[in-house]
């Protein structure tokens, strides 16, 4: 079984910065593309970033510029660098990977979420 542990939320003022980390465990024999998707009160869940194997980096409109997504594969693991945090970055952010594992081939696994609040 697999499972994304997430960390690196908090609370911070406008303009702060924040570091989310993601580390994936279990029988995985390979990782694809992993992302940070976010969720805010009362809206859908949206990607935010997402990083291939090869590290192409993909972000939505909305981060562009503010956020940077990173990979190290030997450590299974994700980060989201946000910098110029804004109100609107309030939401639970969700860590996503594409990945294959020993038992049950390719699947897509989600983190719990970490809660990430900017306060202005």
């Amino acid at each position: 079984q697999v499972q994304l542990v997430e960390s690196g939320g908090g609370e911070v003022a406008l303009g702060e910065s924040l570091k989310l980390s993601c580390a994936a465990s279990g029988r995985i024999v390979r990782i694809n593309t992993m992302g940070w998707y976010r969720q805010a009160p009362g809206k859908q869940r949206e990607l935010v970033a997402s990083i291939t194997s090869g590290l192409i980096t993909n972000y939505a409109e909305a981060v562009k510029g503010r956020f940077t997504i990173s990979r190290d594969n030997a450590r299974n693991t994700v980060y989201l660098q946000m910098n110029s945090l804004k109100p609107e970055d309030t939401a639970v952010y969700y860590c996503n990977a594409d990945l294959i594992t020993l038992i049950d081939g390719r699947s897509t696994s989600w983190g719990q979420g970490t809660r990430v609040t900017v306060s202005s």
